[in-house]
């Protein structure tokens, strides 16, 4: 999959799976171990568009757009559940398709509930962990972003299902890549236009509030994500950018608890570290998977 001149070479995807049309970026030799990359909200492969490359001198690189984001179908609310399970079942496909059945994972934000599913379907698929502002813990969820989210999850009324509507504007989806940022000069302004476009589609603002209203049943799964966890030990590494509103950094240290071969750095950034930090997190996951799974 690479070019003469060893210039890693991006290949977009769409696969039928069961009849959803699941959208996903890979790169790499076929043959070299796979590292799966998991988006968030309100984004979608295209936030991984310039580690694919990094990454794939060694590594097969797999990054699909979950359901409802990115070039991912985003069937009408009535016609699809948009929750993790889904999510999680949706990836499971993509790999069970592509031949996939070890792999490491990248997780950040939404990929980490999604990542949590497919490691306790599977506890031994997964050969090593990325996390990147992505929770396995309740600690760093008791602030005021998510207040307004666990009321809603408390009543599911269409009044606290309104009050998120904030979540999905074009300020909040600009605020998140900018907050907490140490080099905003470096955030392109097109990943928030491109985000809140596929956001701003028909419908496309339930499927988000669908999204919201479903992350109240992660928590329950922490205990069960923290035992394999402990049981399995899978390397880790954790970039975490420490200003993030969303995430903040007590959501990182908890990892500590239960890993034993953890690698663990935080950052003076925010939400989306990768488009802050590249030049400093990249070499870092590099090395990180060419020293664990290469």
């Amino acid at each position: 999959m690479t070019t003469s001149s060893s210039v890693p070479v991006v290949h977009h995807k769409t696969e039928n799976l069961d009849g959803f049309e699941l959208f996903y970026r890979e790169a790499g030799p076929a043959d070299a171990p796979v590292i799966v990359l998991l988006h968030g909200f309100p984004t979608s492969s295209h936030m991984f568009r310039h580690l694919i490359p990094y990454l794939a001198d060694r590594f097969h690189v797999i990054a699909p757009d979950l359901p409802g984001y990115g070039q991912s179908a985003a069937p009408d609310r009535s016609e699809f559940s948009y929750t993790f399970d889904n999510a999680a079942l949706y990836v499971q496909k993509l790999l069970n398709k592509l031949g996939v059945t070890r792999y490491a994972v990248n997780v950040f934000d939404y990929g980490a509930p999604t990542a949590w599913r497919l490691a306790l379907a599977d506890p031994d698929a997964i050969t090593a962990l990325v996390v990147q502002n992505g929770n396995a813990y309740d600690e760093g969820l008791d602030n005021a972003f998510w207040a307004p989210i666990k009321r809603y999850w408390a009543d599911t009324s269409q009044e606290r299902r309104d009050a998120l509507r904030y979540l999905v504007t074009l300020e909040t989806t600009k605020f998140q890549y900018t907050d907490g940022m140490a080099y905003p000069s470096r955030i392109s302004p097109d990943n928030w236009v491109i985000d809140q476009a596929l956001m701003d589609r028909p419908g496309n603002d339930e499927i988000q509030l669908d999204y919201f209203l479903d992350y109240g049943t992660n928590p329950a799964l922490y205990p069960a994500v923290q035992d394999w966890l402990r049981t399995r030990q899978p390397p880790t590494l954790i970039v975490w950018g420490a200003n993030d509103t969303i995430f903040p950094a007590e959501g990182a240290h908890p990892y500590k608890r239960d890993l034993k071969d953890l690698e663990f750095q935080l950052f003076s950034s925010g939400h989306f570290l990768l488009e802050d930090r590249a030049d400093e997190v990249f070499p870092l996951i590099h090395d990180f998977l060419s020293r664990k799974i290469a």
